[in-house]
Order: C-alpha cells, then sequence, then structure tokens
C-alpha cells in the first residue's frame, strides 16, 4: 500500500466535511473545558453509521461465541482498517484529545471486556461503549507507580465472602471524571509481597458505593479530553464484575492493550504532522519579511522539506499497519513501541517547528499550531513514556 484508494479518499472527504462543520466551530470549548467531548463523538458515530456497524458486528460475534466459536473472524481481514484509521487522522488535525477520549472508551475499555468478557458481560458493558451510549475509562496508572504500572501497583481487592473489597486509586485516567464503565486493575492480597500479586480487572459502574471521579485535571495539552482521578474505599465487587474469561491474565491483557494504543498513536501522529506541514507552507507562501516571503529562505525550506520527510515515514508506518490488519496479523510489542517512539518523537519535533516557523504568531493560540505542539508533546508520554518505548524496542532485540 503507498496510497489511500478512492474509496479512502472519499471517507476521508465525508469525514472533513464533519469535521469542518461540527468540530472546528466548537474548538475554543473544547479548548477550555466547557465542552466535553462525547456528544460530539456520538454525533460522528451516528452521521457515518458507526454505531449500527459496531453493533452489527459485536451481535454477529457474540452469536458466533454463543455457538462456541471464537468470534474472533469477526476483527480478521482489516476490512475496515480505513474506516479506523482516517477518522483518528483527521480529528487529530483539528482536536487530538478527541482520539484519545474515543480510543480509550474503545480500544481499552470496550476492548478489554471482549477479550476478557463472558458473552454476558460483553452484552453488559462492552456493547454501550461500542456504539458511544456510555463513556469508558481503563484505570491502571497509579499515583506512585508511573511506567511501573504492575510492579508499582498499590491499588488491591480482598476477597470477602462471595465479593470483592477494592481499596486504592489512579491518576491520569482518560475519561475518568465523566465515565460510565471503568475498567479497573488491582491485585489481588492474600498476604504475599505486593510486587508478586496476581493482577486482577473488574468492570466498575459509575455511582457504586466508595468510588469517587474527580473533576478534570488542568494539564499542557490535550484539553479536549478529560483526564482525571478516582478513589476508591471499599467499594464492593461480585464474581460477576471480576473479567476472568480467556486465557490471558491481567498482566497479559494489559498489554495486548499497549499494542493497539501505541499503534494508534502513528495515526494520530500523522494528523498532527499533515495539519502542521499544511500551516506552515501557508503560512510561508503568504509571510513577507526584507521584501519577500519567507518560503523564499533556505532555513525556512530546511523546516519544510523535515516536515515533508516525517509525514512520508509515518505515513508509511500506518499504511504497513493497514497491511497488517488486512493480513490479520497484530504487531509485536516491540513493533507497536517502535511505531509509537518514531511517530510521537516526529509529530513533536515537526510542531515545534511549526511553532518557530511562525515566530510570534506561531506562539499565539489564534494560529493552531501552538494548540497542536501542546498536543504533540503528549503522545511522548501517555500509553508508556518514548524511554519505555526504547526498553521494549531493546529487550526483543537482545532476546533473538
Amino acid at each position: 500500500m503507498i496510497e489511500w484508494s478512492e474509496e479512502d479518499l472519499m471517507i476521508r472527504d465525508a469525514v472533513r466535511g464533519w469535521i469542518d462543520a461540527e468540530v472546528r466551530p466548537n474548538l475554543d470549548a473544547l479548548e477550555s473545558g466547557d465542552l466535553p467531548p462525547y456528544d460530539l463523538l456520538r454525533g460522528l458515530y451516528k452521521t457515518f453509521g458507526m454505531d449500527e456497524m459496531a453493533r452489527s458486528s459485536f451481535q454477529s460475534r457474540i452469536a458466533k461465541e454463543r455457538e462456541g466459536g471464537s468470534g474472533d473472524e469477526e476483527r480478521s481481514g482489516g476490512g475496515g482498517a480505513a474506516m479506523t484509521m482516517i477518522p483518528v487522522i483527521e480529528l487529530c488535525k483539528v482536536a487530538p484529545g478527541l482520539v484519545s477520549a474515543m480510543g480509550v472508551g474503545l480500544g481499552l475499555a470496550a476492548g478489554t471486556i471482549m477479550k476478557r468478557g463472558t458473552p454476558e458481560q460483553k452484552e453488559r458493558w462492552a456493547l454501550p461503549l461500542l456504539t458511544m451510549e456510555k463513556v469508558g475509562a481503563w484505570a491502571i496508572t497509579e499515583p506512585n507507580s508511573g511506567s511501573d504500572a504492575f510492579g508499582g501497583m498499590q491499588a488491591t481487592a480482598k476477597k470477602v465472602g462471595d465479593e470483592y473489597v477494592i481499596n486504592g486509586s489512579k491518576t491520569f485516567i482518560t475519561n475518568g471524571p465523566y465515565a460510565d464503565t471503568i475498567v479497573f486493575y488491582c491485585k489481588l492480597d492474600q498476604g504475599e509481597d505486593p510486587r508478586d500479586r496476581e493482577i486482577l480487572t473488574f468492570v466498575l459502574d459509575r455511582g457504586m458505593a466508595g468510588l469517587e471521579q474527580s473533576r478534570p485535571l488542568r494539564k499542557m495539552g490535550l484539553h479536549s479530553s478529560p483526564t482525571g482521578e478516582l478513589f476508591l474505599d471499599d467499594v464492593r465487587a461480585g464474581a460477576d464484575r471480576l473479567l476472568t474469561s480467556g486465557s490471558q491474565g491481567g498482566r497479559e491483557s494489559a498489554k495486548q492493550n499497549f499494542v493497539t494504543e501505541r499503534a494508534g498513536v502513528a495515526a494520530m501522529a500523522l494528523g498532527v504532522i499533515e495539519e502542521c506541514l499544511k500551516l506552515s507552507v501557508e503560512y510561508a507562501k503568504t509571510r513577507e519579511l526584507w521584501g519577500q516571503r519567507i518560503g523564499d529562505f533556505q532555513l525556512i525550506q530546511l523546516k519544510l522539506a523535515k516536515m515533508e520527510v516525517a509525514r512520508l515515514n509515518v505515513q508509511n508506518l500506518v499504511f504497513r499497519h493497514v497491511e497488517m490488519q488486512r493480513a490479520g496479523r497484530a504487531p509485536t510489542l516491540a513493533e507497536a513501541s517502535a511505531m509509537k517512539l518514531y511517530a510521537a518523537q516526529a509529530a513533536s519535533e515537526v510542531a515545534q517547528e511549526a511553532v518557530q516557523l511562525f515566530g510570534g504568531n506561531g506562539y499565539m493560540s489564534e494560529y493552531r499550531v501552538e494548540q497542536l505542539a501542546r498536543d504533540a508533546k503528549s503522545f511522548q508520554i501517555y500509553a508508556g513514556t518514548d524511554e519505555i518505548q526504547v526498553t521494549h524496542i531493546a529487550r526483543d532485540l537482545l532476546s533473538r
């Protein structure tokens, strides 16, 4: 795959039209935090029939599972790869936070339930997330764990009779303030050393006794993606809320989610790079200094050329990922980490260079590259920092 097909471009143009009509006019409200993103995302799903497609795919998969199949064939082939990637790319040209909010609810929260839940758990919790009827959160990060997500995890679940009593806190949780459904990771406390405890995964609902969801946290970028904290004080969860189905344990299912999330960052990065390059080229053609347009200066040309190189490289990563989906193959953790490491750094560098090219105007929110530079920086932090990506890539190389 070296370019988008005509059908892909038709989808792209339709999505662009919707974004121009629905998202750009609301960008200031999204950036200020006055407008949560969820109604806009539901509008996107309804406009393009993505909610009904998700419902139909879900029902077909559950029917096959109840007949004794895995249902995995419903996801093979990657026929909808472009329909997944193109909205991500286009949304990230305007408001990358919308993709973070959508991706966590669908890819991480619903994705975990679909991987590890029973058919009953999937119908109860995953389907409303997949159709965007409800907002989902995926809670693994804690104040004192950071990159050591499993080893430093302090949230616990103790078995008391037929229930589990859960205590602990989570931070930097995308959708946390507004989540209806929370996939919550903690450790089973049976008296062992904390670092050796089994990882359990529960599905929690807004309003459960002892569960507190904070107000949105203030942060550097991704203002259109609400981020918050969760506090659990003796939250009681029945066995029906414990995800135990499938061959993967809590650690392995979380790692698979990291693969999905990290590979998706390449598409997010491509959107930022394409928009920064477009804005920079337009500005270089129209901004004049010393009697000529700044695009005639070689240092400006160097910036534009490097942006184009980054665009081509990240686009090729995205195309490779689409081809892998079509072939029914998922990237390894190391491959996904390599994609994220390069794409995140490229997007951040391109956005910073766009600010520099715009000069004083680039530092003003009116010119939009300022927002994209703040948003792009997050790509190097969430879903694992650059440093964590390096360790996963290197360990894979050294283990061969």
